[in-house]
């Protein structure tokens, strides 16, 4: 989320072109889910920002933006990140992978089952969706997304989960407050990152000759 509908729009943007450069300088397929995450997360302020030129209200953006907010980030980080990670490590994120799948199932159900709704207050957008067992399911949504770069046995993908961790902390702050919606800056941050892990990645062939030797 940014603060305006214009905001959104030059965040957006910017982040979707870090995805693109990702997507380009990935060299191994298994790195091409996590690559793209820039892209979802620039598709997801465009999104917002035509909520914003809506007013809020329960239309069709409103939608787009909680079904990637909420269940598809739910199962995509642990999917993309147990892609990334040597097989040898998968084992340890079967617990953020279900936890994902669980999480996203439920979130799905109540966003197809009740009606979403997006509130402009002020710098800030909420959006009203009345998730039953809000705890637990923020709970597992941390472990699904959090967990699974925390668990991945990279340096740099933890390092990604420790940022995400803080600023989602932040940023959630500030818009409680409803101060002012900082999640793009936040995203673009992580974006950055994310492309530095890409350019940081041994091409798969001198990771094979490096396990043989």
């Amino acid at each position: 989320m940014c603060w305006s509908a214009t905001a959104d729009l030059v965040a957006g943007s910017a982040i979707a072109c870090v995805g693109v450069a990702c997507v380009a300088r990935a060299r191994r397929s298994g790195d091409l889910p996590l690559a793209a995450l820039p892209l979802l997360l620039g598709a997801h302020q465009l999104v917002e920002a035509r909520v914003w030129q809506a007013g809020g209200g329960t239309g069709w953006a409103t939608v787009a933006w909680t079904v990637i907010a909420l269940p598809l980030l739910a199962v995509w980080m642990p999917v993309a990140v147990l892609c990334a990670v040597a097989p040898s490590g998968r084992r340890r994120l079967a617990v953020p992978l279900v936890s994902g799948v669980l999480t996203a199932a439920v979130l799905a159900y109540t966003i197809a089952t009740r009606t979403v709704r997006a509130e402009i207050r002020g710098h800030t957008v909420g959006y009203v969706i009345g998730l039953p067992h809000g705890e637990v399911l923020v709970a597992g949504y941390l472990l699904a997304t959090v967990g699974a770069l925390l668990l991945s046995g990279d340096g740099r993908l933890r390092g990604l989960g420790l940022l995400v961790a803080v600023g989602a902390l932040v940023c959630w702050a500030l818009w409680r407050l409803e101060f002012v919606s900082t999640w793009c800056a936040f995203a673009a941050v992580c974006s950055v990152t994310v492309f530095g892990w890409v350019i940081r990645r041994a091409p798969a062939g001198s990771r094979c000759h490096a396990e043989s030797a």
